[in-house]
């Protein structure tokens, strides 16, 4: 194995996460967010979502020890990949992408501390925090989201690795 691939990881392995990335997407674009949950329909707003859900995937993997090391490691090289696509269709230019993308994995870290510190309990302050950026619509639409995400989370608890491994993220 070359020095690069023992780094990024080979592309075939990162292939057979692609059902799981295009699954956490579905769920982050999942219409209820924005209408119900009142999540901003937005760049912004979606990166918000596809972050938080990716964030609590990951931590669902943290939980399965060493074994789902590499997996979230490879997960997480997907949405790199997908974050510099992103940012290069919006035009920015090859010597921003590395800065633009850096804060997004620094944002997807904020939520994985966030979700880690909530624990079981209720997502409201993160989600104030990182989904609407101490600005939320409405408590209602705090409520929806967190509740969601809860939900959510608790579904992957449930869900045996190999199923999430696989992209099926049939949650409430």
């Amino acid at each position: 194995m070359s020095f690069l691939s023992r780094i990024f990881g080979e592309k075939r392995n990162r292939d057979r996460l692609r059902p799981l990335y295009a699954s956490l997407v579905a769920e982050a674009r999942h219409p209820a967010w924005y209408r119900e949950g009142q999540v901003p329909d937005t760049l912004d707003g979606r990166f918000d979502m596809v972050a938080a859900i990716l964030a609590l995937i990951l931590l669902r993997l943290e939980h399965d020890g060493d074994e789902a090391r590499d997996d979230s490691v490879l997960l997480t090289e997907l949405f790199v990949d997908d974050m510099d696509g992103s940012v290069r269709q919006m035009g920015i230019g090859d010597l921003m992408v590395g800065k633009h993308v850096g804060r997004m994995v620094s944002a997807l870290g904020g939520r994985l501390a966030a979700f880690r510190d909530a624990g079981g309990g209720a997502f409201d302050e993160p989600v104030v925090r990182n989904i609407f950026h101490e600005s939320p619509p409405s408590d209602e639409a705090v409520r929806f989201v967190s509740a969601r995400l809860g939900d959510f989370r608790d579904g992957l608890a449930a869900m045996p690795a190999d199923r999430l491994l696989a992209g099926e993220l049939r949650v409430p």
